[in-house]
C-alpha cells in the first residue's frame, strides 16, 4: 500500500506517532531502547555476578585501591594506560598536568583513574545497549559499582555523541592547570582526526617522525597564548620530565594505545547508535503499520532506507574508509603494540586485523577488530543483514554507492580470508561464494 506524502501528512494525528516512539525526554528513554533499565550484560554485570558466587575474589591495594584487581578481572592491559591532564571528567579538581587521569581499556570496557580520587570512572559496553557509566568507590570494605547516567550523559549523551549514549575523546587547548580554554576550540577525535588536531590535553610517548601532535603541550595565557604549539610536545619518549611518574601503573602514554583507543571508542558508538536507530525504526515501523492497516511484518521503503543508513556508517567505520593517513614511522614506548597485537584471532597463514602498520595507516589490514566484539554480533538482524552483504561486495571488488579506494585489492583479499578463517558468525554465503 502506497500513500502519497501529502495525505500521509495530513492524515498524522495530532499528536505525532514518532513521539509515542521515543517518549518526552531523550530519545534513548523509555520504549523501543529503554537504556534506563538496569539490566544490562556487560563486564560490570559479569563482575558482579562473580563477586556474588564467589568465584571473584579481587585483592584490595594499599596504593593503588581496585585498581589492578579491577583491570585483571576485566581482562585490561596495564600497557593500555593513556593519560590526560586536561578538566575534561567529573572529577576536574582532581586532575591536573602535575596528576592526570590514567586510562585504561580492553575490548568492552574503559577505566579512569585518578590517585588519590575517591571513585573510579568505568565504562561498560553492553553488547545491546552500547556505552554504559558507572562509578566504583575506592573503598577497601568491598566493590561497589553506581550506574552514572545522569552525571555523565551530559557530555556522553550530547550533540558531541551524537545525541545518544557514547564514548568521547576530545582535543582541547590546556591552560597551565589544565582547564581547557574553550575559546580556543576544542576536537572530537577519532581515527578520522589528522594527528595535528589530537591529544591536546593528553601525555603522548612515543616518535613519530616529522608529524605533530597537541599532546604534553600547554597554553602560556599570561604570555598571550591561545593555542598550543605543536613542536615542544613531538616525539617525547620520558614523561618524568613533566610530572612524577612513579604514581602510576606505568611511565607510558602510548602513541599507539591512544591511536587504537580513538578508533575503538568511535566503532563502539557507530555499533550502538545503528542499534538505537535500528530499534526506533522498527517500533515506528509498527506504530504506522497500525495507523494505516498494514500487517505487522509490512515494511516501508523508507525503513528499509533507515536501516541501510545504519548499516552503512558501521560498514564505513569498520573498513577505516575516512581514517586519516600517517605520514612516516609511528612507535610506541611501551610493550602495548605487541600484546595487543598478540591477542588476535589469526588466519592459516597467521595474519590478524590487530596486525599493526603504523607507517602509513593504524592498521595493516584496515577492519576493525570490533568486527569480532559481542556488541557487533548483537546488531539487530535488519541492521546486520546489510552490513554483510556490503562487506561482501567491498571486499569482492564490487561498486557499492561509496569511494572504499584506500583498500587495494590486496588488502580485500586478506581482509576477506581473514574473516573467513576467524568469524564465527559469517553468513553461510560467504563460505560457499567466490
Amino acid at each position: 500500500m502506497t500513500v502519497p506524502l501529502c495525505i500521509l501528512l495530513a492524515s498524522l494525528p495530532a499528536a505525532p506517532v514518532f513521539a509515542e516512539v521515543v517518549g518526552d525526554g531523550e530519545a534513548w528513554v523509555g520504549a523501543p531502547i529503554h537504556y534506563e533499565e538496569e539490566a544490562r550484560e556487560d563486564r560490570v554485570s559479569d563482575l558482579r555476578a562473580a563477586l556474588a558466587d564467589g568465584t571473584a575474589s579481587p585483592t584490595w591495594d594499599e596504593n593503588l585501591g581496585w585498581l589492578p584487581a579491577v583491570l585483571e578481572e576485566f581482562g585490561v592491559l596495564p600497557s593500555s594506560q593513556v593519560l590526560v591532564f586536561s578538566k575534561t571528567s567529573f572529577q576536574p579538581s582532581l586532575i591536573s598536568p602535575a596528576t592526570p587521569r590514567a586510562l585504561y581499556f580492553g575490548d568492552d570496557v574503559y577505566l579512569g583513574w585518578v590517585p588519590g580520587a575517591p571513585v573510579m570512572e568505568i565504562t561498560s559496553i553492553d553488547p545491546v545497549q552500547g556505552a554504559t557509566f558507572y562509578t566504583l568507590d575506592q573503598d577497601p570494605a568491598g566493590l561497589r559499582f553506581v550506574r552514572k547516567d545522569e552525571a555523565c550523559l551530559d557530555c556522553h549523551g550530547s550533540p558531541r555523541t551524537h545525541d545518544w549514549p557514547g564514548n568521547l575523546v576530545r582535543s582541547v587547548h590546556p591552560g597551565a592547570d589544565g582547564e581547557p580554554i574553550l575559546s580556543s576550540g576544542t576536537f572530537r577525535t577519532t581515527d578520522a582526526s589528522p594527528l595535528s588536531e589530537r591529544w591536546g590535553g593528553w601525555y603522548v610517548t612515543g616518535t613519530h617522525g616529522d608529524q605533530r601532535h597537541m599532546g604534553n603541550t600547554l597554553v602560556n595565557e599570561e604570555a598571550g597564548e591561545r593555542f598550543v604549539s605543536l613542536q615542544p610536545g613531538a616525539n617525547l619518549t620520558d614523561l618524568s620530565q613533566l610530572f612524577d611518574v612513579t604514581g602510576y601503573l606505568v611511565p607510558h602514554s602510548d602513541i599507539v594505545a591512544l591511536m587504537v583507543l580513538e578508533h575503538q571508542a568511535e566503532m563502539h558508538n557507530v555499533i550502538a547508535r545503528a542499534s538505537y536507530e535500528a530499534r526506533l525504526a522498527a517500533a515506528y515501523q509498527l506504530k504506522m503499520n497500525r495507523f494505516f492497516d498494514e500487517p505487522p511484518e509490512h515494511v516501508s521503503d523508507s525503513t528499509r532506507r533507515r536501516y541501510r543508513h545504519a548499516a552503512e556508517r558501521v560498514v564505513d567505520h569498520l573498513l577505516f574508509r575516512c581514517e586519516a593517513g600517517l605520514e612516516g614511522q609511528v612507535r610506541g614506548t611501551s610493550c602495548f603494540s605487541g600484546e595487543f597485537a598478540a591477542a588476535g584471532r589469526r588466519d592459516g597463514g597467521g595474519r590478524s586485523l590487530r596486525d599493526f602498520d603504523l607507517q602509513r595507516r593504524l592498521f595493516r589490514f584496515p577492519c576493525s577488530f570490533l568486527i569480532h566484539s559481542r556488541a557487533f554480533e548483537a546488531l539487530p538482524p535488519t541492521v546486520l543483514e546489510v552490513v554483510w552483504s556490503e562487506l561482501w561486495d567491498i571486499l569482492a571488488g564490487r561498486e557499492v554507492s561509496r569511494d572504499f579506494s584506500h583498500l587495494s585489492g590486496a588488502d580485500r583479499a586478506a581482509i576477506l580470508a581473514i574473516l573467513r578463517a576467524t568469524h564465527s558468525g559469517l553468513p553461510d554465503s560467504w563460505r560457499s561464494a567466490e
